[in-house]
């Protein structure tokens, strides 16, 4: 099941060359339901990929609060922090991040290395299911020689291995060729929806944006909300 997210006075600045802090993020309030589908948009250098890694702990705002079920993530340590995220939340990078030399299979069970001395077989078996989920019936490929379409499947079916209630796709479509980029946002979006997993999406892909819940356009560090997407 997806998680809700709400965010409250959320600020976040980088250091600058000039001594004053650079203000990236500045979020009054910010809400997603669980099992939404929320599209993040807005100009290259907005901040859009800083707002993932603040919703997801990776890194800290200076103020706020980011509350998914109701959890406050600054009321966690760095190690309870990096177990929540790691048991639920899903990542799709667009850069696709898999080891060339593992197989397909053995790419989506990685994050299973972290938590098993010995990957159990049931896990196995999820890991085999999820392939089969997203097309790719040879598992046993190497990543390298698979088409960059197929390394996105990849990554879909290794986000989704620990059935995350939240997944956080960054640009997942933009290094795509137009008829691998729809199938993967296919995929994306019926396999969260399977999952009833709340799903985030970073992207400049109107056909993708066009098929969510919701967007939000990041400007000047805030979230605007955009006119309603057409019907799917």
């Amino acid at each position: 099941m997806g998680l809700d997210l709400e965010v409250r006075g959320l600020a976040l600045s980088y250091p600058a060359a000039s001594g004053a802090g650079l203000d990236v993020l500045d979020i009054p309030f910010f809400r997603v339901a669980a099992g939404e589908t929320v599209g993040i948009t807005g100009p290259s250098g907005s901040g859009k990929t800083s707002l993932l890694y603040v919703l997801t702990g990776i890194e800290r705002p200076r103020v706020g609060a980011v509350r998914w079920g109701g959890m406050d993530l600054a009321s966690l340590s760095q190690g309870r922090l990096d177990r929540w995220r790691r048991h639920t939340v899903g990542f799709v990078f667009q850069e696709f991040h898999l080891f060339p030399g593992l197989t397909a299979l053995d790419n989506v069970l990685v994050p299973a290395t972290f938590d098993h001395v010995a990957v159990p077989g049931w896990l196995r078996r999820r890991a085999v299911s999820l392939l089969a989920d997203v097309g790719l019936a040879d598992r046993g490929v190497p990543a390298a020689r698979l088409s960059r379409g197929e390394m996105q499947r990849v990554a879909l079916a290794r986000a989704l291995l620990s059935e995350p209630g939240v997944v956080v796709a960054d640009e997942p479509t933009a290094s795509l060729d137009a008829e691998s980029a729809a199938i993967v946002a296919d995929l994306l979006l019926s396999t969260c929806r399977a999952a009833e997993a709340t799903l985030l999406v970073v992207s400049h892909d109107e056909r993708l944006l066009d098929r969510l819940d919701a967007v939000r356009r990041l400007q000047g560090g805030r979230l605007i909300e955009q006119p309603s997407p057409a019907p799917r």
